[in-house]
């Protein structure tokens, strides 16, 4: 069972999720926990067409559902550490991940590249 937000528009936009792909709620459902998890203090919010995390510092990331993926992005991407290249994106600061299957998640070492966004 997921972990209800403070927000009644975060809620929403799950129920929402669910209603239309369990599979894509899922893999949101895990990678959202895995951003609460790395820090207690983010806020949720929904913006731009996804889920964003939000610390005292401004936005450090969010996740996105496409039709045949969801795109994790984090707004300082291009500051990690990423010795095997895993984050796409040139742009001059944000990356992401794009996650197709529920073992891309620790393929992809989701939990690693949110934890440095946390702690950025």
């Amino acid at each position: 069972m997921r972990q209800p937000s403070c927000s009644d528009k975060v809620n929403d936009f799950l129920s929402d999720i669910q209603f239309i792909s369990s599979d894509q709620f899922d893999k949101i459902v895990s990678i959202r926990d895995i951003f609460l998890k790395a820090n207690k203090e983010l806020v949720e919010d929904i913006k731009y067409g996804g889920l964003v995390f939000n610390a005292s510092n401004g936005l450090i990331g969010g996740i996105y559902i496409y039709k045949e993926h969801i795109s994790v992005e984090f707004s300082n991407g291009a500051s990690f550490f990423d010795k095997d290249s895993i984050l796409e994106g040139k742009g001059k600061k944000r990356r992401h991940l794009k996650i197709y299957t529920d073992e891309d998640i620790a393929l992809k070492k989701v939990e690693y590249f949110v934890s440095q966004a946390v702690n950025s």
